[in-house]
């Protein structure tokens, strides 16, 4: 299984960046799906998750800013970062869970003034 993120890259305070996360390597749709991030020298933390039934959930720094969705059926994930802060810089993980945890390479998001 394999979990490939896109889109990232740079954006403007206040702007916005959609990234996207596909799956692949397996038929079965993932039981939750989200995104962490991590900042350089700093532990990677939770951003937010999807669940199968499409309940979502936030980290509370990102909470009406981002929305987190998915394609159940072709495991892919998107999360769209709106009125991005300075702090929303970092790298993005793609985490996609069954009985296993899986993860994205990573992508970097930097957000400039």
């Amino acid at each position: 299984v394999r979990l490939t993120e896109s889109g990232g890259g740079l954006g403007q305070v206040g702007g916005s960046l959609k990234l996207s996360c596909v799956a692949s390597g397996t038929l079965a749709p993932f039981y939750s799906m989200g995104w962490y991030r991590q900042v350089p020298g700093h532990p990677r933390h939770f951003v937010a998750r999807i669940y199968l039934n499409g309940t979502a959930i936030y980290t509370e720094a990102v909470k009406g800013r981002f929305i987190i969705s998915r394609e159940n059926a072709e495991n892919i994930v998107w999360l769209q970062m709106n009125d991005l802060k300075l702090e929303d810089s970092a790298e993005y993980s793609c985490h996609g869970k069954t009985q296993l945890d899986y993860w994205g390479q990573g992508i970097r998001v930097t957000v400039s003034s």
